[in-house]
């Protein structure tokens, strides 16, 4: 794996230096109000759904002190954000291979250091992200669950967010209690509710009806429902084997309810995306954030 990932970053040296800028490339948070609703799961899967479906795709494991997605993956990343962020490494070599190769960047602790870096590290990481501009078709960044200053960064910089819940009263509680604080802030998010875990299609829909009715009524903000994902045991069984469950299991519901999302998703208007200003927008909206 270590081979491939090596020859992975010398081919993206090779085709991306200088880089083509023609690609619109949509930068997506995925969040949620608690933790153990499956959001990583999910972003994974939807990541390897999209990549599937031939779209460039980078997943950012943006989640603090519980990064998991390579060990979803059962990989092993070399490098993560914490070399970039102490000027070790270059984007390029942090970028690592996953399954069906995916491309995807390990946070490790770097996030955490943020708030921390200096002028000069602050320039150095700019200017490396931003030669992701036009690379990719998604950036996915799975942050961590709840409202910490790291995911309201990610939140306010993207421009789509995927709040992911359950059924269940206490994830649904916690779902909205996120979206009312970030509308608190008056930062232009745009929400997208994803319902994970539902029995069936009937309690899925049910569940995401309520909180679209509750968002609007209480909140006056409109949100869009992407999709809903079955509660599948296949899902449980692909984790214990660390294998992405759309790699495992492809014939499952799981996955059938996470192709709908991505068909859904792909064939929305992107026209946020030139509005924000890409790459470059997200990391200069991250960085005023910061600072």
């Amino acid at each position: 794996m270590n081979d491939q990932a090596e020859a992975l970053r010398n081919l993206v040296r090779k085709r991306h230096e200088p880089a083509s800028h023609e690609r619109q490339t949509r930068i997506v948070t995925v969040t949620s109000g608690k933790g153990g609703v499956g959001k990583s799961n999910f972003s994974l899967n939807f990541a390897l759904t999209l990549h599937k479906m031939g779209r460039k795709v980078l997943l950012f494991d943006a989640d603090i002190g519980m990064a998991n997605i390579d060990v979803l993956m059962g990989v092993t990343a070399k490098h993560s954000l914490y070399h970039l962020l102490r000027q070790e490494k270059t984007i390029w070599d942090i970028v690592q291979l996953g399954p069906q190769g995916l491309h995807f960047i390990s946070g490790g602790s770097g996030l955490s250091d943020l708030l921390q870096l200096s002028e000069g590290q602050l320039n150095y990481f700019e200017s490396e992200i931003a030669k992701l501009y036009g690379l990719y078709d998604v950036i996915l960044f799975d942050t961590g669950a709840g409202l910490s200053k790291e995911t309201v960064k990610f939140i306010a910089a993207a421009q789509e967010t995927f709040v992911v819940t359950t059924p269940e009263p206490t994830s649904i509680t916690d779902a909205y209690a996120l979206i009312k604080m970030v509308s608190a802030m008056k930062i232009g998010a745009e929400f997208k509710l994803i319902v994970n875990r539902a029995g069936d299609r009937k309690e899925g829909a049910q569940t995401a009806d309520k909180m679209v009715m509750a968002v609007k009524r209480f909140l006056n903000v409109d949100l869009q429902t992407l999709g809903i994902v079955a509660d599948d045991p296949l899902v449980g069984k692909s984790v214990k084997k660390q294998i992405p469950f759309s790699v495992a299991f492809p014939s499952g519901e799981a996955v059938k309810g996470v192709e709908e999302i991505a068909n859904r998703f792909l064939n929305a208007p992107a026209a946020a995306a030139a509005a924000h200003g890409g790459v470059r927008g997200f990391v200069q909206r991250m960085f005023r954030l910061i600072k």
